[in-house]
């Protein structure tokens, strides 16, 4: 079944009137009819069975007949991701919306190649907002994640500071791993991970992490690339404690 993002409030019984772009998309692309049944969600969440009541070059309309339940997960996560070369943030934001992240925050750290300022970076996060809501609206999601603006190192550990949980999968970590920290504290919802650019997060960044209550994980003995670290892993791993698949020399031949 189609599914279309309306952000605007939603209520079931109401007539709602697509804007210009999902309109255009339902009417000359989908070539959709009156009559035939969607999904409508408001972009945070709330997602509602819909009817359309009218499509043509003018207008598209739908009545939400019936509010569904959520498919979001129980689980609400903030990635800090450290800022990467070239394109690879617009990959890690496709992946982590299909995936269910909530947040995701661009974080300018020691080791940051690229250092967008505030013209680039608001551009880019346009963009990027631009990505999180066509893969939201792919994957069938009812909530689009929130793009942060570029955060400083100092803004990111005052903003960590409101998770719960805060993990930092780190290659120098011993002993402690997702699945001791998920059987130490299993009622965690909120959660935040931080990853590190190609660089990697250096041990004064760790020791500023740890100081704000974050802990320091390991993914067992290999080493991921920055495009494949903020993955499916993440959240399967919380589950079964499985490790990173990649190694140092593609690292190398990545940051290059």
């Amino acid at each position: 079944m189609h599914r279309f993002i309306i952000r605007a409030p939603l209520c079931e019984g109401a007539l709602i009137d697509f804007p210009a772009e999902e309109a255009a998309h339902a009417f000359k692309v989908l070539r959709l009819r009156a009559g035939e049944d969607i999904e409508v969600s408001d972009g945070e969440g709330a997602l509602f069975a819909a009817e359309l009541t009218e499509v043509s070059r003018e207008i598209v309309r739908a009545r939400l007949t019936e509010r569904l339940d959520s498919k979001e997960p129980p689980v609400s996560l903030t990635l800090y991701m450290g800022y990467p070369k070239a394109e690879k943030l617009e990959l890690i934001v496709q992946k982590l919306t299909e995936l269910g992240a909530n947040r995701v925050v661009p974080v300018v750290m020691a080791r940051s190649v690229a250092r967008p300022d505030a013209k680039d970076g608001a551009k880019k996060r346009e963009r990027l907002e631009r990505i999180a809501l066509e893969a939201a609206k792919q994957c069938g999601r009812g909530r689009v994640p929130e793009i942060a603006a570029p955060m400083s190192w100092k803004q990111a550990l005052a903003d960590m500071a409101e998770r719960s949980l805060m993990l930092v999968p780190w290659e120098e970590a011993r002993g402690t791993t997702l699945g001791t920290v998920r059987e130490a504290r299993p009622g965690e919802t909120n959660l935040g991970l931080l990853v590190g650019p190609e660089g990697g997060i250096s041990a004064e960044e760790i020791e500023d992490a740890e100081r704000a209550g974050a802990v320091p994980v390991t993914l067992g003995p290999r080493i991921c690339a920055p495009r494949r670290r903020p993955s499916r892993r993440r959240r399967s791993s919380w589950r079964s404690g499985a490790t990173c698949d990649g190694d140092r020399k593609q690292i190398k031949e990545e940051s290059t």
